[in-house]
């Protein structure tokens, strides 16, 4: 927080909004299929919206809508976004499957270091290598969460074993793959979906980090929780903070650099801190409610990772097939997580 704050102080000076002439107001209409007391709403998207109206000296306001409230299910709204029916939105990249082949590199098993290191890697990643992937987009920051956790109601994950047969919760196309190469019975579904489709028995547990679980109730729902030990985690997922170029165009150029003073790696690298804090607070709330867990190490660990590589392997190979050079993003994706790790 103290970096970004520090951050939009000193762009704001840049911007001239101070002595400016008061334009035409602008109100953008941001959409999230979380509720607005979750992280990625008052804890990220409010914040930004705060510092936006605060530097435009009230121009440029943001409506917050959460829980799809504006309509559609959470897949829709990188189109929302697109088509101007909302202005700006928080999503996974993952929920629209191919879109973003690119940045599905970054969730691969044990690629992703801590959320601070791994989004300023994705960042600079989605500015070079697959910004031609985001051009219909104003890409306001590009971002993953802290290394995901293995849930479950009844199960405590010690090996690949305990995984075989689970019916497991995946966010993403590429980790829906992943619990699949481990054992799982791997389910595809938004995070919205997860607490209803464990209640009902659809779900046996899930892969989430322990930031999202407050949200829903998810740490009352699941009361066994793995972790992985070392410096890679388990897998991370890719999330999107973009806004409509048109929107984004109409604006005064005062008003654009406003915004472009609160985009970019900055952004991405407050929201990597952000994610990282998260995740205690969260767990604190499954120990209370008696949840039990377990760190896989050893020789577990290692039957994990040989089964990890065999899905980046199988990824290399689906890239190369659409006419990518899937060897060349995993190692860039490594190395980029390696540069930002280093310089923290």
């Amino acid at each position: 927080m103290k970096d970004f704050t520090k951050f939009v102080i000193a762009t704001a000076l840049a911007t001239g909004m101070g002595a400016a002439a008061m334009a035409e107001p602008v109100t953008l209409k941001y959409h999230n299929f979380a509720p607005l007391p979750a992280n990625q709403n008052a804890k990220f998207a409010q914040v930004w919206a705060d510092r936006v109206h605060e530097q435009s000296n009230g121009e440029i306001t943001v409506e917050m809508y959460g829980t799809m409230q504006l309509g559609g299910k959470p897949p829709q709204l990188v189109d929302q976004v697109r088509e101007g029916v909302v202005d700006v939105t928080w999503t996974v990249a993952g929920y629209s499957p191919g879109r973003f082949s690119k940045l599905e590199v970054f969730e691969l098993p044990f690629m992703a270091a801590s959320a601070e290191a791994t989004s300023q890697a994705v960042m600079e990643f989605a500015q070079t290598t697959a910004a031609d992937q985001l051009t219909d987009y104003k890409v306001l920051a590009v971002h993953v969460h802290a290394p995901g956790k293995i849930h479950t109601k009844e199960t405590l994950v010690k090996s690949i074993s305990d995984l075989e047969g689970l019916k497991m919760r995946g966010p993403t196309r590429v980790i829906t793959g992943m619990l699949g190469e481990l054992g799982a019975t791997p389910v595809g579904m938004p995070v919205p979906a997860v607490a209803p489709s464990l209640s009902k028995g659809v779900i046996d547990g899930m892969v989430v980090p322990w930031e999202i679980m407050p949200s829903f109730k998810l740490h009352e729902l699941t009361k066994m929780h793995t972790s992985v030990a070392g410096d890679r985690g388990f897998y991370t997922a890719v999330f999107l903070f973009i806004m409509n170029k048109d929107a984004y165009e109409n604006m005064t150029d005062e008003q654009k650099a406003v915004i472009d003073a609160n985009a970019g790696m900055e952004l991405a690298k407050f929201a990597g801190q952000s994610w990282d804090a998260f995740e205690a607070p969260a767990r604190k709330l499954a120990e209370d409610a008696g949840g039990e867990f377990y760190e896989m190490d050893g020789a577990a660990l290692d039957e994990m990772k040989v089964a990890g590589e065999k899905v980046v392997q199988q990824w290399i190979e689906q890239a190369n097939e659409k006419g990518l050079d899937g060897a060349a993003l995993v190692q860039e994706a490594r190395d980029l997580i390696a540069k930002y790790e280093a310089q923290m």
